[in-house]
């Protein structure tokens, strides 16, 4: 644990404030001889401008931004339209989420995680496309909305950050084995070989592996509690944003659609026999008390066709020796020649710098949709079997593309051990995120100010 000066915080930021005008005045000493007094400075207004609610190791948490996260998660709640939490327990709420990032921000500084200025411009950028406007257009959405740009973009940087954390520390660590997916795929055969989905939402109630005795009680009452509201008839997304502790609490504890393999076997069991709109009964797991609701239901039988492309290709890299015009004028002289009857194998056997495809006569094999990248994917669309495409550009540098032949293939098979792979990986991410981020948090050391003035 970070050392930390919590006694000098505490001081500092909880008395927070700056005069309107200076504190002392300053005054001419008196003419000598002179009997007057000068008068004395009126007081100056003391206008608190912010203060601190909460420290996080060495860091502290302020009211202003409590406050800015408060009007955003409202914002989106209305936009929901889910109704707001009591202001006090919202204000926890956002609290515990900006402790939460604060505490896994540190964790990226500490392990030299940045991210830099290029890739924020990219996302914002994605951000404005995705929503028909330029980037002007968005500073100016956005100050109406009264959010500062620049404090928009250090948003968006974080954002990056914690999910890049996420999967350095946690989805990438996760291994599927072939006979972890083979044990999958034999259990839902069993259950009848078909696979439904379901759209949920939850409430989780945390429990620290520390908690005592009377910490598990008071987690369970209020869990208690929780249920009790739900059927009283209050709408679930109310309850979530009130008592839940995950993330998605504000969002009225959305989880969406999940496939029934994708959820802990728990979940899995405790959903089957329930209609929309029907909760489960409180369940326990390591992390805390779960009540889940389910939305909807529907089922997932149909073959998986998809239109196979038999390609290959010629790849010239782009490099500080090699210019994009260069690269691309030595691919149309190679185009010339196999418009003239060279052997497209031999060419890329002497040309290609893909060596994994260049040995095999630039042979890629047949490629399913999302096989290669967008640009590549789009100009294989348009050849005919036998055709040669113009010079592409991709990531990897220029090709020539010329299209062999195309199938219909059934890739059901396939597409099952796809999706149990990623099933397997979303439970075992989703519960061990779920405990790095309580190991964080509990070895974080935390101090309340919110209720101080």
């Amino acid at each position: 644990m970070r050392a930390v000066q919590s006694h000098i915080l505490a001081a500092v930021g909880l008395g927070l404030s700056l005069a309107a005008s200076s504190v002392t005045a300053q005054t001419s000493p008196p003419a000598e001889n002179s009997t007057a007094v000068p008068a004395a400075a009126p007081a100056a207004p003391v206008v608190l401008i912010d203060r601190v609610v909460a420290v996080v190791n060495d860091e502290a948490i302020t009211r202003r931004e409590l406050d800015d996260a408060i009007k955003n998660v409202t914002a989106q709640l209305q936009r929901q339209n889910i109704q707001q939490p009591p202001s006090d327990v919202l204000e926890k709420q956002v609290l515990e989420r900006l402790i939460n990032s604060r505490v896994q921000l540190q964790e990226a500084k500490d392990t030299d995680l940045n991210v830099d200025d290029i890739t924020v411009e990219k996302a914002i950028q994605r951000i404005a496309s995705g929503n028909n406007i330029s980037i002007d257009q968005l500073q100016e959405s956005l100050k109406k909305d009264g959010v500062d740009f620049a404090r928009f973009r250090e948003q968006i940087r974080d954002e990056i950050t914690l999910a890049r954390l996420r999967e350095r520390d946690v989805d990438d660590r996760i291994v599927i084995s072939d006979t972890e997916i083979d044990n999958f795929l034999k259990v839902q055969q069993e259950k009848g070989g078909s696979t439904e989905e379901f759209d949920l939402s939850h409430i989780l109630i945390r429990v620290s592996d520390q908690a005592s005795p009377e910490q598990i009680q008071q987690a369970r009452a209020r869990a208690e509690e929780a249920i009790k509201r739900i059927k009283a008839g209050i709408d679930f997304r109310l309850v979530a944003a009130s008592f839940s502790d995950a993330s998605d609490a504000t969002q009225g504890g959305a989880l969406g659609w999940r496939e029934s393999n994708q959820l802990p076997t728990m979940f899995a069991d405790a959903i089957t026999s329930l209609h929309p709109g029907e909760v489960t009964d409180i369940l326990r797991s390591p992390n805390g008390f779960h009540i889940l609701r389910l939305n909807d239901r529907r089922g997932q039988n149909a073959p998986v066709i998809v239109q196979q492309i038999h390609a290959r290709h010629i790849l010239v890299k782009t490099n500080e020796i090699v210019s994009e015009d260069e690269a691309k004028d030595r691919l149309l002289k190679i185009k010339d020649q196999l418009d003239h009857g060279g052997d497209f194998a031999n060419l890329a056997r002497l040309q290609s710098e893909d060596v994994g495809s260049a040995t095999r006569g630039g042979d890629l094999g047949w490629l399913s949709p999302g096989d290669t990248v967008p640009e590549f994917e789009k100009a294989m669309a348009t050849l005919k079997p036998g055709e040669i495409s113009a010079p592409v550009r991709s990531q990897f540098g220029w090709h020539l593309i010329q299209v062999l032949e195309r199938r219909d293939a059934d890739m059901t098979k396939d597409q099952q051990r796809l999706r149990a792979r990623m099933a397997l990986r979303a439970q075992k991410a989703d519960e061990a995120y779920q405990n790095w981020s309580s190991e964080l948090r509990d070895n974080a050391y935390v101090e309340y100010y919110l209720d101080s003035k």
